[in-house]
């Protein structure tokens, strides 16, 4: 069960959301997800940096093996010959150190003499490491040579680090005795790829037999900084003092710097022959001077030889290249650009939940499709945004989880919306469907929180009508003809209000009892009532003949008492029947003033408080002070119109106005003189033509100007 305030129910979709996909990651259904996305990071920024330039690639390629075929009928392997001359050039061009990524586990098929060749080109390089091949299932031995010294000392930093253990390979083939005893270091090229297939990280070492034996790219890194120290920890691999972070497993993952070919590239076939020009006293197809302090790494990349690899930048990446990568990174001394670090997945969980909770949150709490597709807009690009800026810091953020989190927690909350607000929307279109107009029920619908069920107070202006003689009509009706002629007048009258921004309260046999200012704020809401009530009676002129065929040619009409004051308004009632209703004073007022037409011969009468809001779109003329029934203090009550109406009959309406003020004063023969000029034109002045009759034949003691109402 939901709770009940909008807040805790964002929390618990947001934490619900979570658990699902902590569950999902668990079990790796998110890895086709992070894949992509991790993809698109590593080509977005994948850019050489000023390490970059200290690499030097060598490509076997099939270029290279068909110029052995074709010029010396060569076959793969090559003697170890054209190793030797490989290695003879970068010697020659002062390379700081050559690197094969190459095995050289068994003895030249050419014999003995082949691979004396290699070794004294080995003799004379600076540093020269080969590949070393350890294996969980496979490998010429399984523990370390006794004429093999170790590859490299490593220090080991309290407490040790748990990936140890997933570093030792139980497995191992080296390089022929004749090369390691010429000063071949070597280095694993082990590396397995992530569940995908695809490979992102790289051993920074391996064990074997407890020895150290680095990967082919820290080896190399290692052989032209041969003064450079080691130690491991939990803080990763120490090199120089320089942390190199590792994952869980002890491998790290590489910062890539482009496509295949990012490193200066060259042919080997075209290092071969430039070797022997150069021994020939000739100019090679390759200055020299080009390598000079580079670190060279020589691989295959002919497809048939099956080194090329899955990497995020492409599947046919020749794995010579993801050592390259490696030494790149450990050359970079910008920590931001060097080996990723992954950050750790309870930090991605605890994002998820973060961002996952305020998803949900912000838009349990949208009011509008406008507002639910912005924040979702926001909110769904933010952990890709996250991990975009997270990469450009160094660090490999798992998109993923908080993506699959605040997408599952917007669904969520879209469908606790839909259901929740639509059964809102529905209690709210069903309350008011019948006496608010379809505009403002919408408004209702998108702001429900203007909308404040059980009673709260507020100035409304409050409209009371009746139609005149309705008992009369209707005895003269069959009940089907007075319902049809009753559901006419009606309709014609609500659709006025309800367009007028009118709430209609309740329907009374022929009476209407109508509201402005409710539910919603409506600013101007007297000049909206008056509006409506001036327009109803022209309505009603306007059916009057269509009216009157359907009542015996009878007269039809209605009376109108307007009042703006205080009252309280909601849904008043029981939890099974209620209704939109206001309770108050003014609303008394209100009905009061209708009867009052009968009394003046007016059609609408609206009170002093509802008139000093009006502006200049209408004119009102004063009919009348009234003490109506039930009430102590006497008020002003007015005639409204339109300016147009008031000009046509100005100059009753001044008379009116001259002979009012006489009456107020007392001066009752004056008064009447002008009231009767006016009387079989202008209703209100035959009303008082006959108050002034009587009052000078029953002059009253204590005169005040007020009409004291006898009836409602």
């Amino acid at each position: 069960m939901l709770p009940k305030n909008k807040f805790s129910q964002g929390i618990l979709i947001g934490f619900c959301s979570t658990l699902l996909v902590l569950a999902l990651s668990a079990v790796g259904a998110l890895a086709w997800l992070e894949a992509p996305l991790y993809k698109w990071r590593v080509q977005t920024f994948a850019k050489p940096t000023e390490a970059t330039d200290q690499i030097r690639l060598v490509f076997i390629d099939q270029n290279s093996l068909d110029w052995a075929q074709r010029e010396n009928s060569e076959t793969w392997p090559w003697p170890r010959a054209y190793h030797a001359a490989i290695t003879d050039f970068f010697t020659r061009a002062g390379a700081k150190a050559v690197v094969f990524d190459l095995l050289f586990t068994k003895p030249s098929r050419l014999g003995v003499e082949d691979d004396e060749t290699f070794a004294a080109a080995i003799r004379k390089t600076k540093g020269f490491v080969t590949a070393a091949a350890c294996s969980r299932t496979q490998g010429e031995t399984t523990a370390w040579p006794k004429d093999l010294a170790s590859s490299v000392s490593i220090q080991v930093v309290p407490p040790e680090p748990s990936f140890l253990q997933s570093l030792t390979l139980p497995h191992a083939s080296f390089p022929v005795s004749r090369l390691t005893t010429a000063g071949a270091q070597f280095g694993s090229t082990f590396g397995d790829p992530d569940p995908d297939g695809v490979i992102r990280r790289l051993p920074a070492l391996q064990l074997f037999d407890g020895h150290v034996i680095p990967s082919l790219g820290l080896a190399a890194y290692l052989a032209a900084q041969p003064d450079a120290r080691l130690a491991i920890g939990k803080a990763g691999l120490l090199v120089n003092g320089r942390p190199m972070p590792l994952d869980g497993k002890g491998n790290a993952v590489l910062y890539f710097r482009g496509p295949s070919q990012t490193h200066k590239t060259v042919n080997a076939a075209a290092v071969i022959q430039s070797e022997l020009r150069l021994r020939a006293g000739q100019t090679p197809a390759l200055n020299p001077a080009d390598f000079k302090d580079k670190i060279i790494l020589v691989g295959v990349t002919a497809a048939g030889l099956n080194d090329l690899k899955n990497t995020p930048l492409g599947s046919t990446y020749p794995g010579v290249e993801l050592y390259a990568t490696l030494l790149d990174n450990l050359l970079t001394h910008n920590n931001r650009l060097s080996v990723l670090r992954e950050v750790p997945m309870w930090f991605v969980f605890a994002l998820a939940l973060l961002l996952a909770t305020s998803a949900a949150v912000a838009l349990r709490h949208a009011r509008h499709i406008y507002s639910t597709l912005l924040l979702s807009l926001v909110f769904l690009p933010l952990p890709l945004l996250l991990g975009f800026g997270a990469y450009t810091l160094g660090g490999w953020l798992n998109v993923a989880v908080p993506f699959s989190a605040v997408a599952l927690a917007l669904v969520g909350t879209l469908a606790v919306n839909y259901a929740v607000e639509g059964r809102k929307k529905r209690f709210i279109r069903g309350a008011f469907r019948q006496y608010l107009s379809p505009a403002v029920i919408e408004q209702l619908v998108n702001n429900p929180n203007k909308l404040k069920l059980g009673g709260e107070l507020r100035e409304l202006s409050i409209y009371f009508s009746d139609v005149q003689g309705f008992t009369s009509i209707s005895e003269n009706l069959t009940p089907v003809e007075l319902t049809a002629l009753l559901n006419d007048y009606l309709t014609a009258m609500t659709d006025i209000i309800m367009e007028e921004g009118g709430t209609v309260d309740k329907y009374e046999g022929d009476a209407i009892i109508a509201f402005w200012n409710a539910p919603l704020d409506l600013p101007g809401h007297a000049e909206c009532a008056v509006r409506a009530a001036i327009r109803c009676q022209k309505k009603i002129d306007e059916l009057c003949p269509i009216f009157m065929e359907r009542i015996d040619n009878k007269p039809f009409s209605a009376r109108i008492g307007l009042n703006t004051g205080k009252v309280v308004v909601g849904n008043m009632g029981s939890n099974q029947r209620f209704d939109y209703t206001f309770l108050g004073d003014a609303g008394n007022l209100a009905s009061r003033l209708e009867g009052v037409n009968k009394q003046f011969g007016t059609r609408i009468l609206i009170s002093e408080a509802t008139k000093e809001k009006l502006g200049s779109d209408f004119a009102v003329r004063e009919i009348s002070r009234i003490q109506v029934v039930g009430k102590e203090e006497p008020i002003r009550v007015f005639e409204p119109m339109f300016p147009a109406d008031y000009a046509a009959h100005k100059k009753t309406f001044d008379a009116f106005a001259t002979a009012l003020s006489l009456y107020y004063n007392g001066s009752f023969q004056e008064a009447i003189a002008i009231f009767t000029t006016h009387e079989s034109a202008d209703a209100p002045s035959a009303a008082y033509a006959r108050r002034c009759r009587d009052l000078i034949a029953n002059p009253p003691s204590d005169w005040h100007g007020i009409w004291k109402m006898t009836e409602k």
